[in-house]
């Protein structure tokens, strides 16, 4: 702990802020504070690195011991005098009355460079006050909106006694932390042969975040696939645990202990848009898998170039997998697709067929209702259909439920019938798949990645918990065929004819890469789903066997819908037309049922 009780690290551009529970409590004190000076010192490098003007006229180089102190110290003087008064006590700093225009000038500058930074503050303490406090709110209240206060009145303070005027408009911008952590230690009952990996490691208990927050992670792209290794990749590892959390995520059923360096802040805190935090029972009941973002990578360079691996710990019964902190897997997509990964694995292990889709629960308003899962790799337009469906069945929709985003899986019920589960409340979707405007009009949820790049992403809540996990019987399973065009022999939906041709479609997983991986052209990938089903590729062809024949005798309607998103020129009409044809199926059903039903009943 630094001396005035505030713990900061600078991770690129991340500031993230340790407390155990004392903040300031006045703008002196802010500008007293270690992380005030270092926010200083780094601006004034960078004035030093452009050439500024500023720089001559404040004289601020060279910035040694003596200058730095001075000038640091006539800032925070400025926090309660005028600088008429303060040319007056302090000496040296009689020709500042003359730079008024200069210093307002650094001092927007100083508040404009503060902002620029990802803003992270982390409430923790040894007694875990914190995780106990019955209503957190309470906690963000006293320590994210007391620095927010406080960084906008250090800024307005200093500039009025600057410039002895006031502002005529006031823009209550974000000045203080764009994401709050409640982080408290907790004791769980270690697998043999862990403590010492996980002992110290504090829980992620809540999260308050300021949307819109924006990030700019190192990476736009994923490559490669998550291996299956013959040695557990956490055995043993060293680490600084004081840098590291852990977001005990809800993952369908299960509970994932997902561990990152805090190097990796705004991709963990982003989980929270995704997966629900586990309760304090889950926790003590210890996770069906561990997960460690952010592994020093020589602990894993005996696994090869790309170390994105697990370990199926049999002896224990969990899942243990870890990726470097290389700046290479800064990507959301390592974070939740391995997360995915190790449910599908523990999903296979439990007789469930794990899938890569898209399913909902829809309800029109003539009555028709079917839930369909949308099968298909990335980019395949499973997402893009049902909010294609959405958006043209407006007037007609009743309700429209989402159970899985991307990940989920599959059971059979004492009846026969085919019951789909998801995996997570949020959706992780490329900004340019998205309805035009629609993320802005949901940015006061929003988590949005990279928006100035390719394969720009926005995190979005679209389901609860509740849905996730309650179990839908299917009546639509669906191939997401990216690829094909649309002909008289190739509709945009067709059922297949039996089971095995079914089974041959999905096996083959073939899909037309849109550059959300560094993947490009025409890819195939088992089932279309390499998080699992292709490590474990024997156990799931049983289950996949099983599941589609019960899916055909329980008259669920097994075919493939030809989105063709990866076809130029049918980003936008390929989903729209195929959630058309959606409609017209779901409508037909209940046409059929309706016909089905004897006169008199």
């Amino acid at each position: 702990m630094h001396s005035d009780g505030l713990d900061y690290y600078l991770e690129g551009n991340q500031m993230i802020l340790h407390t155990g529970g004392a903040v300031c409590s006045t703008p002196w004190d802010l500008a007293s504070s270690n992380m005030f000076e270092a926010v200083v010192d780094m601006y004034v490098k960078y004035l030093q690195e452009r050439n500024s003007s500023l720089v001559d006229v404040l004289m601020l180089e060279p910035w040694g011991s003596a200058r730095r102190a001075s000038f640091i110290g006539f800032l925070r003087a400025l926090t309660d005098n005028s600088i008429e008064m303060i040319v007056k006590m302090l000496v040296n700093h009689e020709e500042s009355i003359y730079h008024k225009e200069a210093l307002h000038e650094f001092v927007e500058g100083l508040y404009d460079f503060w902002r620029k930074f990802d803003r992270f503050l982390i409430c923790h303490s040894e007694d875990g006050r914190f995780g106990h406090d019955q209503r957190p709110y309470r906690t963000f209240n006293m320590t994210i909106e007391r620095i927010t206060h406080l960084a906008r009145g250090l800024y307005r303070d200093i500039c009025e006694n600057i410039t002895g005027d006031h502002p005529r408009v006031y823009r209550q911008v974000s000045a203080g932390f764009d994401v709050g952590i409640i982080a408290v230690d907790k004791q769980w009952k270690h697998p043999r042969g862990y403590g010492d990996v996980f002992q110290g490691i504090p829980f992620i208990r809540q999260v308050l975040i300021n949307p819109p927050l924006l990030i700019d992670p190192p990476m736009n792209k994923r490559t490669g696939q998550f291996r299956k290794v013959t040695d557990n990749p956490i055995a043993g590892i060293i680490i600084d645990k004081q840098r590291w959390l852990c977001y005990p995520a809800k993952v369908g059923p299960l509970v994932v202990f997902v561990y990152f360096h805090q190097h990796f802040i705004g991709l963990g805190c982003s989980l929270s848009n995704l997966f629900e935090i586990a309760s304090d029972e889950e926790l003590m009941n210890g996770p069906d898998a561990v997960y460690f973002f952010g592994v020093p990578p020589d602990a894993l360079s005996k696994f090869g170039e790309l170390p994105t691996v697990f370990y199926d710990d049999t002896d224990n019964n969990i899942l243990a997998a870890a990726v470097p902190l290389d700046d290479f897997y800064g990507y959301f997509g390592y974070l939740k697709k391995m997360i995915l990964t190790l449910h599908n694995i523990v999903m296979m292990k439990r007789d469930r067929l794990p899938f890569h889709g898209a399913m909902a629960a829809i309800t029109l308003k003539n009555g028709a209702s079917a839930t369909i899962l949308l099968i298909g790799d990335t980019a395949a337009g499973k997402s893009e259909t049902l909010e294609a469906f959405r958006i043209m069945s407006r007037g007609n929709i009743r309700d429209i439920r989402i159970i899985a985003d991307d990940m989920g899986s599959l059971s059979i019920d004492s009846e026969g019938k085919l019951i789909g589960y998801g995996t997570e409340i949020g959706a992780f979707v490329r900004l340019d798949d998205l309805e035009h405007g629609y993320a802005f009009a949901h940015v006061d949820r929003a988590i949005i990645m990279s928006p100035h790049k390719i394969n720009a992403r926005v995190v979005l809540p679209v389901t609860t918990l509740s849905d996730v996990l309650k179990g839908y019987p299917v009546d639509f399973l669906l191939y997401a065929n990216n690829y094909e065009e649309v002909d008289e022999e190739h509709p945009i939906i067709d059922e297949f004819q039996d089971v095995e041709s079914a089974l041959a479609v999905f096996r083959e997983g073939k899909a037309m890469s849109k550059g959300t991986t560094t993947s490009s052209g025409l890819v195939q990938s088992y089932f279309a789903n390499i998080f699992g089903p292709s490590q474990y590729r024997d156990i799931h062809e049983i289950i996949a066997q099983r599941t589609f024949e019960a899916a055909r005798e329980s008259r669920c309607f097994i075919g493939q819908m030809r989105t063709r998103l990866g076809i130029d020129g049918y980003e936008s009409k390929g989903p729209q037309e195929a959630a058309n044809a959606l409609f017209m199926l779901i409508s037909d059903k209940k046409h059929k049922e309706s016909q089905s039903i004897p006169k008199g009943v």
